[in-house]
């Protein structure tokens, strides 16, 4: 099995926060996709990186998802299509395969 996290932004570059509808079309998404989705929201995590010698900084929030099988070509898309939605060069998706007990 494969857990899916994915790590989306509370804010765009100019700290404008982005609508709770738009994580929920997420949510909804993913459940409808793989019947179940994990939503992490009351506790942002941070985010911190080195871009060209200046820290910056993310608050985020993460949902996950567990499936069968891992399509990576599916996930590079959707990954895509999250960063045109959020306004983000990048959104963070990592897959970790895990045995089920």
């Amino acid at each position: 099995m494969y857990l899916i996290q994915l790590f989306l932004p509370l804010y765009d570059n100019n700290k404008q926060s982005f609508s709770k509808k738009m994580y929920d079309e997420v949510r909804d998404y993913l459940k409808d996709q793989f019947g179940g989705v994990t939503f992490y929201r009351n506790a942002p995590a941070e985010g911190l990186w080195n871009n060209d010698g200046k820290t910056k900084y993310d608050e985020l929030l993460t949902a996950e998802v567990m499936t069968e099988t891992f399509d990576k070509e599916w996930w590079q898309n959707y990954k895509r299509q999250l960063q045109k939605k959020f306004r983000q060069d990048e959104i963070l998706i990592r897959a970790i395969s895990f045995e089920k007990i």
